[in-house]
């Protein structure tokens, strides 16, 4: 376990939006890393809460986990949260070797704005125009795998679909116009009304990137959800159908916003869940679990064995 490690220098000055921890599985060889994003609508830097409950699962299934904290929007606007992530990204693979992890392997994984952060980076790995300048350059951004507990992803949409009108995401931001008002995490984020600004919130929507080469995604969303509503997760889902990429949608009746843990280990809130692949394209009974998790990472982010590559040997 590694602590506070500085992927770029802090900025301001005493800023906690640059630092990761480590959590590393005893191995000889190299191991896939998942990069871990807690959510907090951007409004702080607590990027790395929950990495060790991630890490208490995924480390024992062979994989790194690193909790990555990115600036919130108090500290920048964006671009600057996206610049963050995938410096975080770079760095990692720059110090690959002296951590034991497997560089062509890395996957994401976040919810709320973690999930965006996810999201964003899952959709724009090396387009030069975003890389920013933050931090160290030269290796790629790109990530491998996404798995995005109910992301922001087209923010003028939101309201539109909002349970109860939107009422109690407004009590709680002190709001009176959802997302679109100007105190809003989102026009926070850009630092201006959303709805003044529809070409910028288009440059910080993750559904804006989607193209054919994005890497596979596994969302999950709540149909409860009184802060991001489910039909976000599902826009990006059907962006991403509609471009060929490979995607799944996890979709729970009984989930509300914040309940990532919960989604994979409750057995209320994952009672009539069901998932909807880009494969097949028909939505099915699952029973969602870290298992769920653990078996998309599996599938995107192992290297093929020796035995995989001998010639006529079944995967």
């Amino acid at each position: 376990m590694h602590k506070g490690l500085a992927y770029a220098p802090a900025d301001p000055s005493g800023n906690q939006g640059h630092l990761l921890d480590l959590y590393l599985p005893e191995s000889s060889r190299p191991t896939p890393l998942v990069i871990w994003s807690h959510g907090s609508g951007w409004l702080s830097e607590n990027g790395r809460d929950g990495v060790d409950i991630v890490a208490q699962h995924l480390n024992p299934a062979g994989f790194a986990v690193a909790g990555v904290a990115i600036r919130s929007s108090s500290a920048t606007q964006f671009p600057g949260q996206l610049h963050d992530i995938k410096s975080a990204i770079r760095w990692l693979r720059t110090e690959a070797r002296k951590y034991n992890v497997d560089a062509a392997h890395i996957g994401i994984m976040g919810e709320s704005s973690g999930g965006w952060a996810a999201a964003m980076a899952g959709v724009t790995g090396d387009v030069p125009a975003l890389e920013g300048n933050v931090g160290v350059h030269g290796p790629s951004s790109a990530v491998q795998a996404v798995v995005a507990f109910y992301p922001p992803t087209d923010f003028l949409q939101m309201d539109a679909h909002m349970p109860d009108g939107g009422v109690p995401f407004n009590r709680v931001f002190g709001l009176t116009e959802g997302h679109n008002d100007p105190q809003s995490p989102e026009s926070r984020l850009l630092g201006a009304p959303i709805r003044d600004y529809p070409h910028r919130v288009a440059e910080a929507n993750p559904i804006t990137y989607v193209r054919p080469s994005a890497p596979p995604f596994l969302i999950l969303h709540g149909q409860q959800d009184e802060f991001v509503p489910h039909h976000q997760g599902r826009l990006l889902y059907d962006a991403l159908s509609k471009e060929g990429t490979r995607a799944s949608f996890v979709s729970y009746p009984h989930a509300g916003h914040g309940t990532w843990r919960p989604m994979l280990e409750d057995a209320a809130i994952r009672q009539d869940a069901s998932i909807m692949s880009t494969h097949d394209g028909q939505p099915r009974p699952c029973r969602p679990s870290w298992d769920t998790i653990i078996a998309f990472l599996n599938e995107h982010l192992r290297a093929p064995s020796a035995d995989d590559l001998v010639p006529g040997r079944a995967r």
